[in-house]
């Protein structure tokens, strides 16, 4: 369902400056289809498109009275919210998966335990035969993969104890990695 023309948003828009709370709602129902399916193409996620449009509409509310007329559907100014917050989400998380919590062993210990005999089986074999293939890179892969994974550090102390930057680091990381998947692949056929 596309949204009613533009002059008609617009004098919403102008309404819940004032403060209607009516006005407002109307500008919910309108776009927060469209907001949600942004949301959700971008994150693939129910739950968090669900949070991100919840969080896009507060924010305009509270920046309604910052909205001027630039011949643009008010749409594309709450695509704009969304997509912020989105951005912000992703780069959250990268963050987070970039600091050690603890030590990955004992991590993957305790995972370990919390699995069947059989899946303890399959894990413990899965982690023998990825070290091993381990070897098989070449030596900075071999370093980078050990001070990452198996030391816990972040991409900042990898790139402080291997003496390069830390898009250098990614980047060698994610060679790295997708070298020892093609390794596992060719020995597990």
């Amino acid at each position: 369902m596309a949204p009613e023309p533009e002059p008609d948003a617009w004098k919403l828009v102008l309404a819940a400056q004032t403060g209607d709370p009516v006005a407002f709602a109307a500008l919910y129902r309108r776009y927060a289809g469209l907001v949600h399916r942004y949301t959700l193409h971008r994150t693939g996620d129910h739950g968090l498109a669900e949070d991100l449009t919840s969080e896009t509409f507060l924010r305009a509310l509270r920046r309604i009275g910052t909205l001027r007329y630039q011949g643009r559907d008010p749409g594309a100014w709450l695509v704009t919210i969304a997509r912020n917050l989105v951005f912000d989400h992703l780069k959250s998380s990268r963050h987070r998966l970039e600091v050690p919590t603890e030590d990955p062993n004992t991590r993957l210990l305790s995972q370990h335990w919390a699995l069947d005999p059989e899946q303890q089986v399959i894990a413990r074999l899965t982690l023998i035969e990825v070290t091993g293939q381990l070897g098989r890179l070449v030596a900075d892969q071999q370093e980078c993969l050990r001070l990452r994974f198996l030391q816990g550090l972040s991409v900042a102390e990898t790139a402080h104890r291997l003496g390069r930057n830390e898009a250098a680091v990614r980047a060698l990381q994610q060679r790295a990695v997708r070298r020892l998947a093609g390794l596992l692949r060719t020995r597990l056929r």
